[in-house]
């Protein structure tokens, strides 16, 4: 007979298992759960329950700008996270050789420096006076994004970052530098 401890934890797997699969299975382009009442100040959730709204909020272009870099170093982020969960999977995994999960620890460790390198050049770039910098790092070429209060974009100071990116980064890297001013 089953013990009551190995029952409930049975139990527990089987409803994560049925949430998971009612997850991935539910539609993503649902409307939203927030419906808009009559008044422009009231809303109606989902479940029925009223609230009242503050003032609307404005999304103007410059904090859409100022987000940016934000939202590239999120998505390169994710994009990151997704490989670096592949190689971890390849490295536990058993249908692998060990030659296969050698190359995969050793990629996930070049990851891990080109981070920190990108961080560190970012880190640089903003000890140099500049508002932002955004450092990312594609195969053979490097895009250093900078965010610059004054307009003084000078041949200078694109060939000091192109130095500082492929010191950094490497001389065979081909580094492109944009200023994007800060209005």
């Amino acid at each position: 007979m089953l013990k009551k401890q190995t029952v409930w934890l049975l139990t527990m797997v089987s409803l994560v298992v049925v949430l998971s699969v009612y997850y991935v299975t539910s539609p993503r382009d649902q409307a939203s759960p927030i419906l808009p009442d009559q008044t422009t100040d009231m809303v109606l959730g989902e479940d029925g329950e009223e609230w009242v709204l503050e003032d609307e909020v404005d999304v103007s272009a410059d904090a859409v700008e100022d987000e940016m870099f934000d939202v590239l170093r999120m998505e390169m982020q994710d994009a990151r996270n997704a490989l670096r969960d592949q190689l971890e999977t390849k490295v536990a995994s058993n249908e692998f050789s060990s030659a296969e999960k050698n190359e995969a620890y050793t990629e996930m460790d070049e990851l891990i420096k080109l981070e920190s390198k990108e961080a560190m050049i970012e880190t640089m770039i903003k000890g140099l006076g500049y508002e932002d910098a955004l450092v990312r790092s594609e195969e053979d070429r490097v895009i250093i994004s900078v965010k610059s209060a004054d307009n003084s974009h000078s041949r200078e100071a694109a060939n000091e970052l192109i130095q500082l990116g492929r010191k950094e980064l490497g001389e065979s890297k081909y580094v492109y530098v944009e200023f994007q001013p800060n209005e």
